[in-house]
């Protein structure tokens, strides 16, 4: 299974406004539209850290296209709402096509869903499961020196993007055996667990439906729980 991380960094929206706080800000007084200024992708089974920005020349909208269309798999932190539906955009605006399907799994969306955190920002989940966090920079001016095309600007832009990705994949591990809606390794590697690549399966009691048994598995490996598709007892009425 190849399974892709990645994470991007757009430039903000510029537009005139008039106060500060609770702005309706109308078309026409947007001046300048975000755009994708970077982004940063490894494959999970590497060390190679990869990186594509409007300052490296073109091709950075080609490269990332082509790296989605080869994977099985894109890990994200909030890409659902953001990072894939961006990346969409740039692609349209590009003249790509759509790139070959691919599972999308929002390390965002797993945490919400089964942890009440605090906070569900990468940089809090990140130092409390994994004792790392995002890589610290000055704020807003350091988008504004990106874009005005200071050199050390983008320089740090580069350290920041790769370190979410960076952080991304280790709490994705952590994480891991939680989520719900994985793509089964079994399908792809051929390993005992569903939900890792190197499984090793324990039955661990049954689970029940309202029409019938299963046999339960724990794994040793990652933690994660699954059951066999194969009844071991049924019943013919269930309630309605």
């Amino acid at each position: 299974m190849k399974i892709l991380l990645l994470d991007i960094e757009t430039a903000p929206n510029i537009a005139d406004v008039w106060d500060l706080w609770n702005q309706n800000v109308s078309l026409n007084q947007l001046r300048e539209s975000s755009y994708m200024l970077c982004w940063a992708a490894k494959w999970l089974d590497s060390s190679i850290m990869m990186f594509g920005s409007i300052w490296d020349g073109f091709g950075m909208v080609d490269e990332i296209h082509t790296l989605i269309e080869e994977a099985d798999v894109v890990v994200t932190y909030n890409g659902d709402r953001f990072d894939l539906t961006t990346l969409n955009k740039e692609f349209i605006l590009a003249g790509f096509t759509p790139p070959a399907p691919y599972k999308s799994v929002d390390v965002y969306k797993i945490i919400k869903q089964n942890f009440r955190f605090t906070s569900n920002k990468l940089q809090y989940v990140g130092e409390i499961l994994t004792g790392g966090g995002k890589v610290k920079h000055e704020g807003h001016d350091l988008w504004v020196k990106v874009r005005a095309g200071d050199k050390a600007a983008q320089a740090q832009m580069e350290e920041y993007c790769k370190g979410d990705v960076s952080l991304l994949q280790e709490v994705f591990l952590v994480v891991q055996p939680w989520a719900k809606t994985l793509p089964n390794y079994k399908l792809y590697v051929g390993s005992e667990c569903p939900k890792c690549d190197n499984g090793d399966l324990e039955k661990r009691g049954f689970a029940y439906t309202l029409s019938g048994t299963y046999q339960r598995f724990r794994c040793k490996n990652c933690g994660g729980w699954s059951k066999h598709n194969k009844r071991l007892a049924a019943v013919d009425v269930t309630g309605i």
